[in-house]
């Protein structure tokens, strides 16, 4: 079975990628953050990790489900209650039993295409020969130290994660020499040129105002008309002079320059160097700070760690909690290693701390640390993605997290040991009893409710956990979301709220969730209203969008409610805790800051892939919302046409126009009587779209057109099109219109089919009506003018006229009228959808020579698929629960609490105190009063003191606003701050 397996791997990371093939989504949004090369090398990998408690599955869960070849989980010990705190496979039949064969099941359920083995016995040196990457948790100094000299000295990557209550360590050996082939794992920059200088240097000038490349980028260029010898120059250092422009070579002996051209970012390798643990031990130069308000404490750290290796090898067991004397001896033997490494300033408060929670094993710290690890050793050694400043120590404190008040510390034998190891069983009570509203149940979600089962959140007397999503299960969810499974895939009662929150009642039997399938919006304020969110103790926010954050922060705000908020895109991720009348709110979100391309662009100006990708916006009618409006009209048959005819006007004579047309389209002259019209109608709509329109669009804007300045009209983000011609030889033109004429099909219940010669047949007898370009059309330059003109009224109201006579009488049989509207499904790859999509817009980037995209490319843009690996969300989901221990124990300082900012393509982690709200003015009748508040979307009383109400700050927003940016630290690639 693993060679089927494999060879079904190998044959989809090749060029080919099969319809049906399962694993395509499997490994879908690990291409979209790796590329197809990454993939591949991932895919011949055999990883062990060694340990299964709460940190060593964590980091399986992670790898597993990024595409490895085959992963052995190794551990010697049987489960106990301490494990359950942390261990999220694990069972209470499991009890006594070994831990690595206990998550075996589970472990492998999570990828079919991975095979995942147990290995019980003691780790040995020919058993780590086997492997390409060995990860050691729970694992001794002595057993790091000895392996890792056998692992370099044999080039076996070597990666050591350790957590210890509140604080975790990371450190990672990939050899002598390890080539990097992308170092900031980014999409290739690109940009459009305006113009090119004959000097030595050329400057190259930028359309866009920002081309978004650094000083010693290497770009390749192209499309240059003129200066045509750069088109084959090759790959150009440069220096950048402003934010839209930089110098390339020498070019004053080149041609002139004439107009297009792009230039493109081309990624360079890079050689790096590792030293063994042995080294490293003893190099603070390797150190990675992750809070630089506490450097001295990553520096205690790096020494506390180690002593308290030499603590268990001469006690025989960790520190015990809250043991003074234990505190005492660790301060001890610290303060002995300072002798070497002469630190300027120890902070025996760290030791002290670490010693207190040092046998506590917590779920958020291991799902951070865990996330990390697996990003280095999957998406960075196996992918060949790694930053220049690769991490090889890192040390990540949440001590702020731990309470100062005086703890009961009765161990009862309980699934949350591992956990009252640390904050005391007061505490957990307290966690029990929490009533909480999640919102999302996606990759974030599922993470956030895996964490919440481990910590108890709402599984004790009066506590609760309340999930909503709206969303079904999709295939390309697996790879990330890891609580679903391929049986839950469209099955309709199976909503992800619900399977959600079935996987967790597993994880904990004790909770106490329910689980909802509503839009958290306006409509839905009748059940999440004023007594919903007053009867909360705090909100936690998993969205993919902007608009849904801020709404659900504007809620949270009006109600006075904390709420935990984190995003990802790809390998970047950020957390935020919101605390009322202690820290700014999220916000409100900038006005445009979803970047949508205008539509005029769309339409009639294209100049990057992305902009023929958007079909969507410019083929709704034909494909969907025609039959929407035809059912309208249908299921109120002839009883009340009048009526419907009513309605529709209502909407005003432009809309009403657009609606009549869409419903004359399907129950008029234009309504197919079986395949063949089905096809003649693709074929005329290929006409129309490549042919026709283009030649309208050059007729009213011909290629040497002036603008009033007497410059050429085609230039700059403008590109000349020209019109196609249909060849039924042609792969793309035949791609269209087989999957154009089956969708058209699908809308009236005809049976398709894929057989190409039997359409070309078809296509012979297709009648193609002679196109002649038309004077008096206006083509719109600008979306303004295109507003305006809709609304001026200006609108053929005879035609108007004519649909109300020729619809007020409808069929006596209005179930023949009955049409199925289309709703875009990008995961089914036999629905014709993407298949349209792809030739459509590679069609459209042919007449306006753009570069095409092949169908991964097309599928990502398309589908608007935001993508997603399991390691950032696992951070990220672990950050924000470190926070919610804070929420819970009612920290009231600012300083207490962590944004979080995170880029692992980079190595970029920094966590910084959150920013205060606001403070203004606000006058009275007995006068003016400073208030930490102002009025954000959602808060009912505006300058009520108190209220948690804070102004919009600048927010960047990537594509598919799921990582959103604020104020402090700033993330500029490949920076730390």
């Amino acid at each position: 079975l693993s060679t089927i397996k494999i060879g079904c791997k190998n044959e989809l990371f090749g060029h080919n990628l099969r319809l049906g093939n399962s694993l395509v989504f499997w490994a879908l949004c690990g291409r979209y953050v790796l590329g197809h090369e990454a993939m591949r090398r991932m895919g011949t990998a055999n990883v062990l990790i060694a340990g299964m408690r709460g940190l060593g599955v964590e980091i399986a869960k992670n790898v597993i489900l990024s595409g490895v070849k085959s992963v052995t989980v190794q551990d010697e010990g049987p489960a106990e209650w301490m494990d359950f705190s942390s261990q999220f496979f694990l069972l209470a039949s499991h009890l006594g039993q070994n831990r690595a064969l206990s998550s075996l099941s589970q472990l492998s359920g999570l990828n079919p295409h991975v095979h995942v083995s147990a290995h019980t016995g003691p780790l040995k040196e020919t058993l780590l020969q086997q492997f390409q990457v060995v990860v050691l948790t729970d694992s001794t100094l002595d057993d790091q130290q000895r392996f890792g000299t056998f692992c370099h000295s044999n080039g076996i990557k070597f990666i050591v994660a350790d957590t210890k209550g509140l604080c975790g360590q990371l450190f990672c050996d990939f050899g002598e020499e390890f080539e990097v082939l992308d170092t900031d794992g980014e999409t290739p920059a690109s940009a459009m040129i305006d113009h090119i200088t004959k000097a030595d240097p050329g400057v190259v000038t930028c359309i866009e105002q920002r081309h978004g490349f650094v000083n010693g980028s290497t770009v390749s260029l192209s499309e240059v008309c003129g200066m045509t010898k750069l088109n084959s120059y090759g790959p150009v250092d440069i220096k950048v002079l402003g934010p839209d422009s930089f110098s390339i070579c020498d070019t004053s002996s080149f041609s002139e320059y004439k107009k297009g051209g792009v230039a493109t970012e081309v990624k360079k390798s890079k050689m790096l160097q590792f030293k063994p643990l042995d080294e490293a031990l003893v190099d603070p130069e390797l150190l990675v700070m992750t809070d630089y308000g506490k450097m001295t404490k990553h520096q205690t750290l790096h020494l506390a760690f180690q002593a308290l290796h030499g603590f268990v090898k001469r006690v025989g067991r960790l520190p015990k909690p809250r043991s003074q004397s234990d505190a005492e001896l660790l301060v001890a033997m610290v303060t002995e290693l300072n002798k070497v490494s002469h630190l300027d300033q120890l902070d025996e408060g760290v030791v002290q701390s670490l010693s207190f929670t040092a046998c506590g094993d917590l779920a958020p710290v291991n799902a951070f640390i865990g996330g990390l690890a697996a990003q280095e050793e999957a998406m960075f050694y196996l992918s060949g993605k790694l930053s220049i400043g690769m991490c090889w120590w890192i040390f990540i404190p949440c001590l702020s997290a731990l309470s100062t008040a005086l703890l009961s510390l009765l161990q009862r034998g309980s699934r949350y040991d591992g956990q009252t190891a640390v904050f005391g069983s007061g505490f957990q009570e307290r966690l029990g009893e929490q009533k909480y509203f999640l919102v999302g149940a996606g990759a974030i979600g599922c993470e956030l409710l895996k964490n919440f089962a481990l910590i108890g959140l709402g599984a004790g007397e009066g506590g609760h956990i309340t999930v909503t999503d709206m969303d079904s299960i999709e295939r390309s969810n697996l790879n990330r979301q890891f609580l679903f499974r391929s049986q839950d895939i469209g099955v309709r009662e199976k909503q992800k709220s619900e399977v959600a929150a079935q996987a967790v009642r597993v994880m904990n039997p004790n909770m106490n969730i329910t689980a909802h399938q509503n839009r958290l919006d306006p409509d839905s304020e009748q059940v999440y209203g004023h007594a919903f969110f007053m009867g909360l103790d705090g909100v936690a926010a998993a969205l993919d969008n902007v608009e849904a954050r801020v709404y659900l922060d504007g809620r949270c705000v009006q109600h006075q409610r904390p709420m935990l908020e984190g995003g990802t895109l790809g390998s970047k991720g950020h957390t935020l805790v919101v605390v009322p009348h202690l820290t700014e709110s999220y916000g409100p979100a900038k006005t445009g800051s979803q970047n949508a391309s205008p539509l005029c662009t769309l339409k009639n100006f294209p100049h990057r892939i992305e902009h023929t990708l958007q079909v969507r916006r410019l083929h709704e009618g034909p494909l969907g919302e025609r039959s929407r409006s035809n059912d309208a009209y249908a299921i109120v048959p002839c009883r009340d046409a009048a009526g419907f005819l009513e309605r529709t006007l209502g909407r005003g004579e432009a809309e009403a126009l657009e609606v009549l047309e869409c419903v004359w389209g399907g129950v008029g002259g234009q309504r197919p009587q079986g395949w063949e019209d089905c096809v003649g109608w693709a074929r005329r709509q290929w006409e129309t779209l490549y042919n026709n329109d283009i030649a309208q669009l050059l007729h009213c804007f011909p290629s040497d057109q002036l603008t009033s300045s007497g410059l050429p009209f085609w230039s700059g983000a403008k590109r000349c099109p020209h019109p196609l011609t249909f060849d039924p030889s042609n792969t793309t033109h035949m791609d269209y219109v087989v999957a154009a004429a089956n969708l058209y099909g699908q809308i009236y219940g005809i049976v398709g089919t894929r057989d190409s010669s039997a359409i070309r047949s078809i296509l012979e007898t297709v009648h193609i009506p002679a196109f002649t370009p038309k004077s008096t059309v206006k083509i719109h330059l600008t979306d303004k003018e295109m507003e305006e003109e809709r609304e001026s009224g200006h609108l053929d109201t005879g035609r108007l006229d004519e649909l109300q006579k020729k619809l007020s009488s409808p069929p006596v049989n209005s179930a023949a009228l009955q049409m199925h509207p289309i709703d875009f499904e990008k995961d089914d790859d036999n629905n014709f959808h993407i298949d349209y999509i792809v030739a459509a817009s590679n069609l459209r980037a042919e007449n306006y020579d753009i570069p095409t995209a092949d169908r991964h490319k097309s599928k990502l843009i398309a589908g608007r698929i935001i993508p997603a690996i399991a390691t950032t969300t696992a951070a990220v989901a672990g950050l924000m629960c470190v926070e919610l221990y804070k929420l819970v124990q009612g920290h009231r300082k600012i300083s207490s609490y962590r944004s979080g900012y995170i880029n692992l393509a980079v190595q970029y982690c920094v966590l910084s105190e959150p920013l205060g709200p606001q403070r203004f003015t606000v006058s009275d009748r007995s006068g003016e009063v400073n208030s930490a508040q102002s009025n954000p979307r959602g808060c009912l009383h505006p300058g009520k003191a108190g209220s948690n109400c804070t102004p919009p700050h600048p927010r960047t927003t990537l594509p598919g606003a799921v990582f959103a940016q604020s104020r402090r630290p700033s993330m500029h690639k490949g920076t730390q701050v």
